[in-house]
């Protein structure tokens, strides 16, 4: 019996010390703590391991450099051929998880923050004594900062330990200089959480904060807020979407959550609504650039939800002394009878020629004509503009805010505003003729990956969008675009779908490559 328990006894401390010996040996933070360490202001966030699974998954695929651009990826290339799989340090980083946050800035290209844990087998001292590449230590901000000078790369690599066995590094100084003046002690609601199943089952997550979007596109785009994917970038959200791996498109699905106490935004009035089927892409022109698709199950609710929120902001004056003022001169209540025959979707597009559309589907289109021709000044018997400014926006909120005065026609039981009537004639005769993106083999291969649900869809058409870019884009940013070989214009198209559940939205993220044969290479 002694013996017994003499033989527990040692089992147990042997135990204890095994126990003791890895957690010396493989760093204890969770993701969560991990993230900790990652600046608020980032945009997008990237989370893979550092394993093999991973890196086979893409070898040879075209499909992360075209996301990342030909500079970017030939700093992550060389980072994990000389750093990571380093001989002298592989087994540190090996099977940790590594964070690529994306943070805006004032320079003429987008940076990257890498954020990691390794073992305490690894010394940051050893960096500078490396074979495979010249290392010294410095200060940066009053911290010890190691400087790697990466063979074939340009720019120096700086490393930055803010915690034991936590590194964060950039190619840019500006960028680690955030991480060193990051606080991580109250940053755990920076980003959105999931549990430590989803981390483990993932190839990838990709975290987005949509308050740092804004910030973003600030720094792409010539104009401070361009109408790109606006009511996006207005929404208090942060979403986590796990990664489903195909050879030659990223497909990302998850939970997009609400910031509870922040101010509501357009998206927040379809979180009470219920996902329904989309029909009304099918209609958009084969010469869509971008959409913005809107879906209701309820659409009572929704104009009564639209009017609560409009009536909680500073418009609600004008609004109301505007559709006071339609009343007394031609005796119509817009609101009500707009309300009246509002069916349950709607959306804006714009199209390769700068056209803007507006498709809303009613229930009766020749019941509610009438109306709007009082309000109008008819340039025929089929096409009228409106008297009065803004009423898209106060009829269907933000995302309408780009037709001032517009002109109408209703096909159908669609009503099409357009800003003038030219485009009104031609969406006419592309409607009459069939010519609908939905028509497209290429479209329909992109759309397969799409749910067929949603309540919000955001819509991008790389090719069609080329002379858009060339035009709004900062010059450093549209290059980087219109690369032939590591560009974003090598996709064919990106959507990103927001579907009401529980007050938050499912989401999926698709972003897919064009046939080869279809990607344009003229400049």
């Amino acid at each position: 019996m002694k013996q017994i328990i003499a033989t527990i006894f040692l089992l147990a401390a042997a135990a204890a010390v095994t126990v003791v010996y890895f957690k010396s040996i493989h760093n204890p933070a969770t993701p969560t703590e991990l993230m900790r360490y990652i600046p608020a202001d980032a945009a997008l966030v990237a989370e893979f391991n550092n394993d093999d699974i991973f890196y086979e998954a893409y070898s040879g695929n075209p499909i992360l450099a075209n996301v990342a651009g030909a500079s970017k990826t030939e700093e992550l290339k060389a980072l994990y051929t000389q750093v990571l799989q380093n001989a002298a340090y592989k087994d540190a980083f090996e099977n940790e998880r590594i964070y690529l946050s994306l943070h805006p800035s004032d320079a003429e290209q987008t940076d990257l923050l890498v954020t990691t844990a390794f073992k305490e087998t690894f010394k940051e001292q050893d960096l500078v004594n490396a074979k495979a590449f010249s290392g010294k230590q410095l200060k940066i901000e009053g911290k010890p900062v190691y400087q790697l000078h990466i063979n074939g790369i340009q720019r120096p690599f700086y490393l930055f330990s803010p915690q034991k066995q936590v590194l964060s590094g950039s190619f840019s100084e500006e960028v680690l200089k955030d991480a060193i003046h990051h606080d991580p002690k109250n940053a755990d609601k920076n980003f959105a959480t999931v549990s430590e199943q989803q981390h483990n089952n993932a190839l990838s997550i990709l975290y987005v904060n949509f308050a740092q979007l804004q910030p973003l596109f600030k720094q792409w785009y010539k104009a401070a807020n361009p109408e790109l994917f606006r009511p996006l970038r207005l929404l208090s959200a942060k979403a986590a979407l796990s990664l489903n791996y195909k050879t030659d498109a990223f497909m990302f699905n998850g939970t997009t959550s609400i910031d509870e106490g922040k101010p509501l935004s357009y998206l927040n009035l379809f979180t009470r609504q219920k996902p329904i089927v989309n029909h009304l892409k099918d209609i958009f022109p084969a010469a869509t650039a971008y959409s913005m698709s809107f879906a209701v199950s309820d659409s009572k609710r929704f104009t009564a939800d639209l009017a609560d929120w409009l009536s909680k902001s500073k418009a609600d004056g004008n609004k109301q002394r505007l559709f006071q003022q339609i009343k007394q001169e031609t005796g119509i209540d817009i609101q009500r009878e707009f309300n009246t025959y509002l069916s349950k979707e709607f959306a804006a597009v714009t199209t390769r020629f700068d056209e803007k559309l507006a498709i809303i589907e009613v229930t009766n289109g020749q019941l509610l004509f009438p109306a709007l021709m009082n309000i109008s000044n008819m340039a025929d018997g089929q096409i009228g503009q409106f008297k009065y400014a803004k009423l898209p926006f106060y009829l269907l909120g933000d995302a309408f805010s780009i037709f001032n005065r517009p002109y109408f026609t209703i096909i159908n039981n669609y009503l099409i505003l357009a800003n003038s009537a030219s485009e009104l004639r031609t969406y006419t005769d592309i409607y009459n003729n069939q010519r609908f993106l939905s028509r497209t083999e290429s479209y329909n291969d992109f759309n397969n990956l799409l749910s067929e649900q949603s309540n919000a869809a955001f819509y991008i058409n790389f090719k069609n969008s080329r002379f858009l870019f060339r035009r709004d884009l900062k010059k450093p940013f549209y290059e980087s675009f219109n690369d032939d070989h590591s560009g974003l214009k090598n996709f064919y198209a990106a959507s990103f779908q927001l579907i009401a559940a529980d007050r938050d939205f499912y989401t999926n993220f698709s972003m897919q490559l064009a046939a080869k044969d279809t990607v344009n290479t003229h400049k």
